[in-house]
């Protein structure tokens, strides 16, 4: 169904007779249109959530309404929303999403209406893991893997030994719920899902940068590391290692559907020698001979 339909006039207007702009807004950007949510909208939300009397829970609870839609169309745009203000809102908004002991609850969505409902009911129920995801790695961290800085005196660098042990893992689990939403080129056909897959890449280039930084960080400490430290930090790089092909993957499809090549970071491969050296070290630490 494309245009909006009589329930989203009504929902809006709803919104307008109670004087809720934010919620107005909120149906706005996810209307039955198969379109993405207009820029326009979310630029009005982005705003709102930094003004400090707009009521940010309210803003959550009616998105979290809308993810209630039996509408595959409406439940994508209001998650494709709620990612965006994740991203580009004040970050008040993703630590009150991240207080909550439950965010999207979408592991049973089915939308029955046609065969494209049931194909994108599977990418929702996808999407929807990921942003909770995203959410609690904010609630075990007290930060944002994406809005950190990157590079030699970013976050991930300058970390702690014990920090990185414990936040290694925590990002790990994030990229992995990113790269499970395994669309292919021909999945991407409408504005709705390449809406939502453009937010994954642009995502997965942060948390991509911070891996990296973090595992810059790790073998720089390694030959340093108790004995313990060092059996879960080779752990966290063989891992490393098997995630880079995944990213690979993520990012040649990226370049199928037609993102410039330049905003594409490219991925070196570490050699093989390296991943001896450190299994090397653990083993003379545990008193094994080679």
């Amino acid at each position: 169904m494309s245009g909006q339909t009589l329930t989203d006039r009504i929902a809006a207007a709803q919104y307008t007779l109670t004087g809720s702009e934010v919620s107005r807004a909120v149906c706005k950007a996810t209307t039955h249109e198969q379109t993405a949510p207009k820029k326009k909208h979310l630029e009005y939300l982005i705003q709102a959530t930094q003004d400090s009397n707009v009521n940010v829970p309210q803003m959550a609870d009616t998105l979290l309404e809308r993810v209630g839609n039996a509408s595959w169309v409406v439940v994508f745009k209001a998650l494709i929303t709620t990612h965006h203000l994740m991203v580009n809102g004040n970050e008040r908004f993703l630590q009150f999403l991240a207080s909550r002991n439950t965010l999207f609850n979408l592991s049973n969505f089915l939308d029955k209406t046609g065969s494209h409902g049931y194909d994108m009911s599977t990418f929702i129920r996808r999407y929807s893991r990921y942003l909770n995801e995203k959410a609690f790695a904010y609630r075990q961290m007290s930060f944002d893997f994406g809005r950190v800085k990157k590079g030699a005196d970013g976050a991930m660098r300058t970390m702690s030994v014990e920090k990185l042990l414990k936040g290694m893992p925590i990002l790990q689990s994030q990229i992995d719920s990113l790269l499970d939403f395994e669309v292919n080129p021909k999945d991407l056909n409408n504005g709705v899902i390449n809406a939502c897959f453009l937010l994954l890449f642009k995502d997965l280039i942060k948390l991509y940068a911070c891996y990296n930084d973090g595992i810059i960080n790790l073998l720089e400490k390694f030959f340093q590391m108790k004995r313990s430290q060092c059996k879960d930090g080779l752990e966290i790089y063989k891992r490393f290692l098997t995630r880079m092909t995944r990213v690979s993957e993520f990012f040649k499809i990226a370049e199928q559907v037609g993102i410039d090549k330049n905003d594409i970071p490219e991925l070196t491969q570490a050699p093989e020698s390296l991943l001896e050296s450190l299994e090397t070290h653990l083993n003379t630490l545990e008193g094994k001979k080679p």
